[in-house]
């Protein structure tokens, strides 16, 4: 089984006002334009998190964490989501987040709620198959929009409580 996007919200939303602290991504991003076509493997300190193909107008990022994890984003959401602070060399630059996001872990209780043992199965914001397991965060958008995992040692390193 994997949930969708809607179905997560559905069961997460409600528990914002209860769970969720909001959050400030503090550490910078560095982005360029994606090649398109170029294949972008996300691997944190769980392992590959995803897979996934550029396609034009995507920007690739790479977070400051200890695994300096890649992922693409679509110019719309890199435009909504983060700010450039300085332009670097060969078409790269490094972005601050604007506004906080909604955070929480998982626990053991929600996926057994949500009909699994150890790791839950979404799909994610950029409609590839995601994990999570007890521990990760589960990051909601400000505007409430989406929502996705963040293995629980990369979110500790780029985010703080607001």
């Amino acid at each position: 089984m994997v949930l969708s996007q809607e179905s997560l919200l559905n069961y997460f939303l409600p528990q914002i006002a209860k769970r969720a602290r909001r959050y400030k991504k503090v550490s910078l991003i560095k982005a360029r334009r994606a090649d398109p076509g170029m294949e972008i493997t996300t691997i944190t300190s769980d392992g590959i998190e995803t897979k996934k193909i550029a396609q034009e107008g995507e920007f690739l990022i790479e977070n400051q964490t200890s695994t300096s994890e890649l992922y693409l984003l679509g110019e719309e959401v890199m435009e909504k989501k983060y700010q450039i602070t300085q332009s670097l060399d060969h078409g790269w630059a490094t972005y601050k987040q604007k506004g906080f996001v909604f955070a929480f872990e998982l626990n053991p209780n929600d996926l057994t709620n949500l009909g699994f043992n150890e790791i839950l199965k979404y799909i994610a914001p950029w409609e590839s198959e995601n994990f999570a397991k007890s521990g990760d965060y589960m990051v909601i958008q400000e505007d409430q929009s989406e929502i996705h995992r963040i293995a629980k040692k990369e979110f500790e390193e780029t985010y703080k409580e607001i």
